[in-house]
């Protein structure tokens, strides 16, 4: 019997894209010297969407060939019946509705994706139904599971079975025709709009011999050789840039070198800058050095903490051999880490216990890497579709959270995404194979920090923290109901067996910490909630297993944050209450927060006192020194980065790491966060954030230390006024 499908949004007479205002518009992007840099005329785009998402929408997703009788996609509504149609016919088709859930669920993800309340990856909007609309075939190469004979085959073109996963993670082996395979697969991956991450730990060193003799060249050259082929690609065959992690465990002969790879190349291009050349990340000075086209991780375990704890050694071992290589000072390598951050940013750390005690198929193996942004984390050769809501979108006008129009969204996006898996190719026999054995999936939301800050919240409270903790808890509480549901009518997914001790345990961790939440400042039915969606989940899972491996990350939500008109990505803060971002490709765009009026009104103040309060803020970019703004209500605007030249406030380091504490207990995978420090902060306090994240018990943390790249992709001032070096096209 199919899933039954409940409309929540629409009714049966509902069009959602047909009960929009529309406007004809222009899209365009131009770089900092006014250059057109791309243009597309009269559009058909909602009256309600921003210039800046039409733009988005327009210059990243809408199709620019081979459509047919126009040549060019011209409409939102084009992209988005071309997404939702190919999931109504594969729902039907698949079995997990019938004919009357399948209408309604095109539908409610109509009526989603047109008022910005979610939206996929940025793969399902480059790839998803580019076949079936208008019969695009693209090349061949990926595989895809078939249903009737139940095998992984290799498929004749790829946008019949669309690759509309963002994260990969690959395995990889000490092979060198293995090692040149998996560029080649990162290739095709970059090709289609997805990012991959891998460990590298099983390479040899170079202080270890070849069987043929003589001595390898070690694991730093294989990785300058692949950071150079993901230069040289652009992701999903646009301006997006190819995106990439690289992970080691701490125990590899060459972890020192790799500790420092990125600051040693980064004093390379302060060279070049200073000898005249620009610091544009797509420059001379640093498409002249290494390293640079990746995110890179350290694997961090408590034995290695423990061991900085009490000042003991720690050693390196050979791959081949398991021979002690090097013994350091575990203090000292730790420090090392600290110091490299501090200079540029990398490496961030993966703390391997917390992850590994969080897995809920350690039957199949261990967790050894992550996608590049550092939120999916599952076994190799695994892959993830992701999809986040737009939290403000579920405010009510009168304030109020509107719960079931919450977890209505939740239920719809989360089989849209399963459906995905199947539906879906993947660049490897061995990552279509697992993704259709584990079928991990990747829900979250965005906006969080402009959520709070609408409700007159500051982003670093108790009260800001409980709601995270409450909204976190009830999206992969009822996602992991849904999945239990989709078992009950599909089967639970393949390695469920295997796994089920494993899987009910982390259930039951997730149940336990949500028992726990204090939230006494919040309605008591959302936190009944955010307790009693584990209690179904549980119940369900034990007797019907689960249909999916994980459910939830935290993603950074760049592109796709910028699509549904987000002030704040994934759970970040405000950055700025003005910011300017250059778009990689070319062209800068200026951002305004849109959420200072709403947070004013949900304070208290009178509209001729938001007049004037904005006003201010136009003219001077900060809130500090504002007339009439009581100085107790600061802090609800306070931001990662101080707001323009005057301002002086931010949240403070630890803000950042509070808030990940509150919501890594249910989030299946990891979540994607940046600690923004100022440029003043000293290793000593990276180092301690680091230690402080692992005694929070957090799956990964990553920092920025303000303008410790020449090179950065968000500003807080405008382009005009940044110094060369200090401003970047390049995003995570």
């Amino acid at each position: 019997m199919p899933l039954q499908f409940e409309r929540h949004f629409t009714s049966k007479r509902s069009r959602p894209l047909d009960e929009v205002v529309y406007r004809r518009a222009a899209a365009q992007i131009r770089d900092s010297r006014g250059n057109l840099v791309f243009e597309m005329k009269d559009v058909e785009v909602p009256e309600s969407w921003s210039q800046l998402a039409v733009d988005i929408l327009v210059s990243k997703y809408f199709r620019k060939t081979d459509v047919p009788k126009i040549g060019h996609e011209t409409s939102i509504k084009q992209v988005i019946s071309r997404i939702t149609r190919t999931l109504r016919v594969e729902a039907k088709r698949l079995k997990y509705l019938d004919s009357a859930g399948a209408q309604a669920f095109e539908a409610e993800l109509n009526y989603l994706l047109i008022h910005q309340m979610g939206a996929f990856n940025s793969p399902v909007w480059f790839n998803l139904g580019l076949y079936p609309e208008y019969g695009i075939l693209g090349s061949n190469g990926n595989f895809a599971w078939n249903p009737k004979t139940k095998k992984i085959e290799s498929i004749a073109n790829v946008y019949s079975r669309p690759q509309c996963s963002a994260c990969f993670i690959q395995g990889v082996e000490d092979d060198l025709m293995a090692i040149f395979e998996l560029a080649k697969n990162e290739a095709r991956l970059f090709k289609y709009g997805s990012g991959t991450g891998s460990n590298f730990s099983k390479i040899r060193g170079k202080q270890e011999k070849l069987a043929g003799g003589g001595n390898s060249s070690g694991l730093m050259s294989f990785l300058d050789v692949l950071d150079r082929g993901a230069g040289a690609t652009k992701s999903g065959g646009t301006i997006r840039r190819a995106a990439k992690m690289v992970c080691l465990d701490l125990d590899h002969p060459e972890v020192d070198e790799f500790i420092t790879w990125k600051s040693r190349e980064e004093k390379k291009v302060a060279a070049l800058v200073r000898a005249g050349y620009s610091s544009d990340f797509e420059g001379e000075a640093y498409r002249t050095v290494s390293g640079q086209n990746s995110n890179n991780s350290v694997r961090v375990s408590d034995e290695f903490m423990e061991a900085v704890e009490k000042d003991q050694v720690w050693q390196t071992r050979a791959r081949t051999t398991g021979e002690v290589i090097q013994t350091y000072r575990a203090r000292d390598l730790w420090r090392r880490i600290a110091q490299a951050a501090w200079a540029c940013a990398d490496p961030g750390v993966q703390f391997d216990s917390v992850i590994q005690r969080w897995h809920t198929c350690k039957e199949s193996g261990p967790i050894r890497a992550s996608n590049p942004c550092s939120e999916f984390m599952f076994l190799d050769d695994s892959a993830c579709n992701l999809a986040s809501l737009n939290l403000v979108k579920f405010l009510k006008p009168n304030g109020g959270f509107d719960l079931d129009a919450y977890l209505s969204a939740t239920r719809t996006f989360l089989i849209a995404q399963e459906i995905l898996v199947s539906l879906s190719s993947y660049p490897t026999e061995k990552i279509a194979r697992n993704s259709v054995d584990f079928r991990p999936l990747g829900l979250g939301y965005a906006n969080l920090g402009a959520f709070l800050m609408r409700q007159g919240l500051p982003y670093d409270s108790d009260e800001g923290r409980s709601w995270a903790s409450v909204l976190t808890s009830l999206l992969c509480g009822h996602a992991y109901s849904v999945s239990a549901e989709m078992a009950a009518v599909l089967q639970p997914f393949a390695g469920f067996k295997k796994n089920r001790s494993s899987m009910l345990k982390v259930i039951q961790m997730h149940r336990k910490a949500a028992n726990e939440i204090q939230a006494p400042n919040l309605p008591a039915h959302l936190l009944q909630g955010a307790q009693e969606v584990w209690d179904r989940a549980l119940r369900l899972g034990k007797k019907c297993g689960f249909r999916n491996s994980q459910v939830t990350v935290l993603a950074p939500t760049g592109t796709i944050g910028l699509l549904m008109d987000c002030d704040t990505t994934g759970v970040e803060p405000e950055f700025s209450l003005v910011k300017y971002k250059k778009l990689v490709g070319g062209g800068s765009v200026q951002i305004m927060n849109q959420s200072v009026p709403l947070a004013l009104r949900a304070l208290g103040y009178p509209d001729q006192r938001i007049a004037e309060i904005e006003q201010y803020l136009l003219q001077h970019q900060t809130l500090e020194g504002a007339p009439g703004l009581s100085q107790e209500h600061l802090p609800v605007f306070d931001c990662a980065h101080p707001t323009g030249t005057m301002g002086q406030r931010r949240i403070a380091p630890l803000g950042h790491l509070k808030m990940l504490a509150a919501i890594q207990p249910w989030i299946s995978g990891a979540i994607s966060k940046t600690v923004n420090l100022p440029n003043s902060a000293t290793v000593d306090e990276i180092q301690s954030l680091y230690e402080q994240a692992w005694r929070l018990r957090l799956k990964s943390v990553a920092i920025y230390r303000d303008g410790s790249k020449l090179s950065q992709p968000l500003s807080s001032v405008p382009p005009e006024e940044v110094a060369d070096g200090q401003f970047c096209e390049s995003c995570n």
